[in-house]
């Protein structure tokens, strides 16, 4: 899964910047960084749970951070390079990144709260 959602992520960035719809009241707000977090937020969350069922579950999230930062970087130099009327654009790629770090603190944040769960469910059956 998180092979296919990387794959839509690379056709979304190689669109040509033609072909992708403005509007201008979303402009205002970002809402295209918006997007690019949005997509890599979920990336991470796709290639920990992944990985997850790997014998490298121990570093699931640092797996997926270290595909998916250099990810977007890459994606961004090839819109510069490669792709059809599309240019590389930092703060994109700083939203891609956000995007990433935002995942990784949720899934830390959710497993904390699980083991504080599970804690405090072994010591009331030990009780």
């Amino acid at each position: 899964m998180p092979t296919l959602w990387a794959a839509f992520i690379a056709f979304l960035c190689g669109l040509p910047g033609k072909d992708i719809p403005h509007i201008s009241i979303l402009e205002l707000l970002s809402f295209d960084k918006f997007v690019h977090g949005f997509v890599f937020f979920i990336l991470v969350i796709l290639i920990y749970h992944a990985v997850q069922k790997t014998p490298n579950s121990k570093n699931a999230l640092v797996y997926a951070l270290c595909l998916s930062i250099p990810y977007g970087g890459i994606l961004e130099i090839l819109q510069q390079e490669l792709f059809k009327d599309r240019t590389a654009d930092l703060f994109d790629f700083i939203a891609n990144t956000i995007g990433c770090l935002a995942a990784s603190t949720y899934i830390y944040v959710k497993n904390s709260i699980h083991v504080k769960k599970l804690i405090h469910s072994y010591i009331r059956n030990k009780s």
